[in-house]
């Protein structure tokens, strides 16, 4: 192993771990193959993440925290509640899209990591939820968006009526022929039964 000049980071040991699943995918890849990466010994990955389960979780939240932090400014915008909702649904389907055309060997891993870490998963939808409820709760308070007694239940009926367009069970689906008209009329009528 050569010598590394650089600091071993979490943040470090995250990216080369990603770099092994795409080469070996989840089933081969090992803290042997991400410690000659980064050319230090497994004991120093260890010391960073005490186990295998814990390095696949890590890298697997790292991955998902990508689209949260992408849509949280779509969030914190100082517009049109309608519009930021729209923007919102339609940044996440690019975003999962994306991932799943971009790279589809690391797609297919994470959703082997995701089967895994059903806890970091869970967190990540409850994250976007609540990044939902924060968007109908705006409309609410405008008058752009009818009252509910739970805006939380109101989001969450949203992101479920959009999962095909953002649940990776459907990636094979984004490509075919008339997708997006597809969203477009999912995300219009959505739109009208929120409005008073």
């Amino acid at each position: 192993m050569a010598p590394t000049s650089e600091i071993l980071t979490a943040e470090r040991i995250l990216e080369a771990t990603e770099e092994v699943l795409r080469r070996h995918g989840p089933a081969k890849a090992t803290v042997v193959d991400v410690a000659r990466a980064l050319g230090v010994s497994h004991g120093s990955v260890y010391r960073h993440f005490r186990t295998k389960a814990a390095l696949r979780e890590a890298v697997t939240k790292r991955w998902l925290d990508r689209t949260s932090g992408e849509l949280s400014g779509i969030v914190a915008a100082d517009r049109d509640p309608e519009a930021r909702l729209r923007d919102w649904l339609a940044t996440l389907f690019a975003a999962k899209r994306r991932k799943a055309g971009d790279d589809p060997e690391l797609f297919a891993t994470y959703m082997v990591l995701t089967g895994e870490n059903g806890t970091v998963v869970r967190e990540h939808i409850a994250d976007l939820t609540a990044q939902l409820t924060r968007i109908v709760e705006a409309g609410v308070e405008s008058g752009t968006f009818a009252a509910t007694a739970d805006p939380g239940a109101t989001a969450r009926a949203v992101f479920h009526a959009t999962g095909r367009f953002h649940d990776p069970c459907h990636a094979r689906e984004w490509e075919e022929p008339g997708i997006e008209a597809d969203f477009a009329a999912v995300m219009d009528l959505l739109v009208r039964a929120l409005r008073p």
